[in-house]
């Protein structure tokens, strides 16, 4: 893959990767810099891509790997007990944050999914897990949605 043809393709699914690190992050600037390393690991090793259709699932595999390993630098260098327990809001729940209320598990394939149009087998590519797992993860994880926002409009 030549350069420009690379950076063209980054940039078309720069939105899509700044909302899969939001899944999976909490604060802004940690996305920010989720992304930017992993464009910067993804530029460095763009040789090494076999096939050109994996590009998108393999730059977001790079992605996934960059969160998990802040999340895991983030709980090694804060200590628990001084994080103050967030209180749970009594406003209605929006789709964005019923998201962020379900495990990762069932977060990250509804996102890449249903809002991202991957299809379940490049999913199933990007969480490294078989077609069937995705399937039920997507069943469980549309099933809990649906719970978290039943939820907010019975008790609103």
């Amino acid at each position: 893959m030549q350069n420009e043809e690379f950076t063209r393709a980054i940039v078309a699914m720069t939105d899509t990767l700044y909302r899969v690190a939001a899944t999976q992050l909490r604060q802004k600037a940690d996305r920010e810099d989720a992304v930017q390393e992993c464009l910067r690991r993804a530029w460095e090793k763009r040789h090494s891509l076999r096939d050109e259709r994996y590009l998108q699932t393999w730059v977001i595999r790079i992605l996934l790997n960059e969160c998990h390993n802040m999340q895991r630098k983030m709980a090694r260098t804060l200590p628990r007990e001084d994080i103050p327990a967030v209180q749970p809001q009594r406003e209605e729940t929006g789709l964005k944050e019923a998201l962020l209320q379900l495990e990762e598990r069932y977060r990250m394939p509804i996102l890449l999914h249903y809002m991202e149009g991957y299809s379940v087998k490049e999913v199933a590519g990007m969480l490294r897990v078989p077609q069937g797992t995705v399937k039920t993860w997507l069943s469980r994880g549309r099933k809990a949605l649906e719970a978290i926002l039943n939820e907010e409009v019975f008790e609103g």
